[in-house]
């Protein structure tokens, strides 16, 4: 075997060919290997580009509702006032078999969340901030029957209360709607910003099915969420960083 290993060796060394057909099969087989351990790497690391990607999507959320309304095409975001802060956060338990679903986040006072602060994923509406403690904070599910938000139709600014029948989890119900609005199935439903926790435009769902309630001259719409509320994990709290301000003069009127 040693014999046959020297022999093999020389006449490599020896003749171009054989060199050149070796040095291949060699780099073939180190380059498997490394693709090999490169992909085991990635595997591992999925985690903390998760996290990177997480990250990113919340900056670029946050610049997106913080864009002051000009009809310019350069926006030097060092110069207006943020309005809105995001935050990003993991879902550490989720509930939607309930009439009263909440989910927990692993964000808390320590990070500056507060109550009444929204929750929203890349797809949509999650909920709104019920207690928190130094790591963690409650989440009032969308899924939660004692839940109301303003939202309206993206295509008009017809808007209604959005709230729960406690059936199934992939639908919602928006009422409220005045019969003169044209409603076609398929149609977006986003927020209508007409509260202090989120901002106009984010996405809840489109329409499924309506009815006219004759007795209301009001529409009420079945909408089909964006959101899949069974399989939730990266999540974004939004803060209104006008919120006190305004609760301030809502409070002052009444």
């Amino acid at each position: 075997m040693l014999l046959l290993v020297i022999s093999i060796s020389f006449t490599i060394q020896s003749h171009s060919y054989h060199k050149s057909k070796f040095i291949n099969s060699a780099n073939s087989i180190t380059g498997g290997i490394y693709n090999l351990s490169n992909s085991v790497s990635s595997y591992f690391h999925l985690k903390e580009e998760n996290k990177k990607l997480q990250e990113e999507n919340t900056r670029l959320r946050a610049l997106l509702h913080n864009l002051p309304d000009t009809s310019t095409t350069y926006i030097d975001s060092t110069t207006f006032e943020v309005q809105y802060k995001f935050t990003p956060a993991l879902v550490i338990k989720n509930s939607y078999s309930l009439q009263n679903n909440f989910l927990t986040i692993n964000k808390g006072e320590k990070d500056s969340i507060k109550t009444d602060l929204g929750v929203i994923s890349s797809k949509g509406i999650i909920g709104i901030i019920d207690n928190t403690n130094s790591n963690y904070a409650t989440v009032i599910s969308i899924l939660n029957t004692t839940n109301k938000i303003s939202a309206q139709l993206k295509k008009t600014n017809h808007f209604g209360t959005l709230s729960w029948n406690g059936k199934s989890p992939q639908y919602v119900q928006l009422t409220d709607i005045q019969k003169n609005a044209k409603l076609v199935k398929g149609d977006t439903i986003i927020t209508s910003g007409r509260s202090a926790i989120f901002p106009k435009g984010i996405l809840v769902g489109q329409v499924e099915d309506f009815k006219l309630d004759v007795t209301k001259n009001y529409f009420e719409i079945n909408v089909k969420l964006f959101n899949d509320m069974t399989n939730l994990e990266h999540v974004s709290i939004i803060e209104n960083k006008d919120k006190p301000k305004i609760d301030a003069l809502l409070n002052s009127n009444e």
